[in-house]
């Protein structure tokens, strides 16, 4: 099979991404299992969205996937998760200046997917555009690991910290195709 990319770097980016996805997606498959559909139900619905981009990221990556559909499927899908779990279905947090500040970021982060695709000529957005959305998710998974930490521990602990991370390693992965894509 051809790949689509022939630099062992952005490979590297691209197989780091897609399985570190495929392994959290895994671990929180495992959880919805282990604490039972009622009780983690949520966790489902994300999970889905996310094992669509990575079979997005996975088909763009052997060429079976053109650059437009690959880019605006994937930063719905994205766009959809933040607007559940972060805008919509907010976990509620320790503090609540940490709650408003996640949710700033998760609506700064929407408006910038949004602000990407509004633009007729997606491949002109900067790779300094594009790491800042790669960023803001880092930042509110950071934000969200920091508030794990603040509460105490229970069996659910450990699933998410594996669940925040999620996110942000597909949009990474995404980031890093939309880069070439800028660059060419």
């Amino acid at each position: 099979m051809q790949t689509r990319f022939k630099k062992n770097a952005k490979i590297f980016d691209i197989v780091i991404t897609a399985v570190g996805g495929t392994l959290s997606v895994g671990v929180m498959l495992y959880a919805v299992y282990y604490f039972g559909l009622s009780e983690a139900w949520p966790e489902l619905v994300l999970n889905l969205f996310y094992i669509a981009c990575l079979a997005m990221i996975w088909m763009y990556f052997f060429n079976r996937l053109d650059s437009q559909r690959f880019n605006y499927w994937c930063s719905i899908s994205v766009g959809i998760t933040v607007l559940l779990r972060d805008i919509l279905f907010a976990p509620p947090l320790a503090y609540y200046a940490l709650h408003l500040v996640c949710f700033m970021l998760s609506v700064l982060l929407l408006c910038m997917l949004t602000f990407f695709y509004a633009r007729k000529n997606w491949q002109s957005y900067t790779k300094r555009n594009l790491w800042a959305i790669c960023v803001v998710d880092i930042l509110i998974a950071s934000l969200y690991n920091l508030d794990i930490y603040l509460e105490p521990i229970n069996e659910y602990t450990n699933y998410l910290m594996t669940e925040i991370w999620i996110r942000p390693t597909i949009t990474y992965g995404l980031v890093a195709c939309f880069v070439t894509e800028a660059e060419e």
